[in-house]
């Protein structure tokens, strides 16, 4: 498993009955979370000195219930664990909303301190006229993208509600990457890699983190059981012959660690050559030394020339 043990800002600190209690900061939050199947005790103090607890619904969805809790606030983040040096640091506008969710997946920084240190050691043997171009599909409020920007890539970040690109800006700016060059598209991905490969634009490394269910922009429906295979199959299309990375994360239970690793050996290796890793992902509850998986990541990694 691949454990995002890097955090200062975040930490799980326990979990029992569907839910888990996580530190975001200076403040507790309560969260549903469907892989906590057990009923522990709750001995931590924090589950009584809770800031926000989100009452999931037996009808579906649910809602948030308050404590002292600021309607927005930040943590931050050192890429690879590093302490004190700017260009590793983020910073993530945090604020909670519907479906349970704060902005952040903070187990993704696994993934986050794994590309990122493929790109500066890239960035060591290319010429300064050459950048490492990242295309982040269904991007969220940015963590990868920021990630990737620090380490020196030059990132495209699409997603196709407006206001997670917005919220992904914000969190640019904090991070000190308001100038760097990420372009910031509104978008339906399968559309816009359609467009990518007419265009004949290429990328150096893909990042993907697709929704189980999701909508575009014009209403164009996705579903992962049915179009993640299709759409890995077009998304190769777009990356160079040199290529650095290719990264898939799922939270579909379905698609396992070995459901990733198949689909990106058979589209990608074949073709690319390379390796391919699939493993889950998690974070290490502090409350008693264990881990909560958190979802699942396919890596591949090219044949560097």
């Amino acid at each position: 498993m691949w454990i995002a043990n890097n955090w200062k800002d975040y930490e799980v600190l326990d979990t029992s009955n569907g839910e888990k209690l996580e530190r975001w900061g200076e403040y507790n939050l309560v969260r549903p979370d469907p892989q906590v199947i057990w009923n522990t005790p709750h001995d931590h103090k924090g589950w009584k000195k809770k800031n926000g607890h989100y009452h999931r619904s037996a009808k579906g969805g649910g809602e948030w219930e308050f404590f002292n809790l600021p309607n927005e606030w930040t943590i931050g983040y050192e890429l690879g664990g590093t302490t004190g040096v700017a260009d590793n640091q983020l910073t993530f506008h945090l604020k909670p909303f519907s479906f349970k969710h704060t902005g952040l997946f903070p187990e993704q920084a696994t993934n986050w301190d794994w590309f990122s240190g493929l790109i500066r050691e890239a960035k060591t043997n290319r010429p300064a006229d050459k950048p490492i171009k990242v295309l982040n599909l269904f991007a969220y409020t940015g963590g990868a993208t920021l990630a990737a920007a620090k380490a020196g890539a030059t990132v495209t970040h699409v997603d196709a509600s407006k206001g997670m690109v917005g919220w992904a800006k914000e969190n640019a700016v904090s991070s000190g990457l308001g100038d760097a060059p990420i372009r910031w598209l509104v978008d339906d991905c399968v559309k816009f890699v359609e467009r990518e490969i007419r265009r004949g634009n290429k990328y150096d490394g893909i990042i993907m983190d697709p929704p189980s269910y999701g909508r575009g922009p014009k209403g164009e429906i996705w579903k992962i059981e049915e179009s993640i295979w299709p759409f890995i199959e077009l998304t190769t299309q777009i990356l160079a012959d040199d290529a650095l990375f290719f990264l898939i994360n799922s939270y579909t239970t379905g698609l396992q660690p070995a459901v990733l690793s198949y689909m990106m050996n058979t589209a990608i290796v074949k073709r690319f050559g390379g390796h391919v890793e699939a493993n889950e992902i998690g974070l290490p509850v502090s409350g008693n030394g264990l881990v909560l998986p958190c979802g699942a990541s396919g890596r591949w990694v090219g044949e560097q020339k």
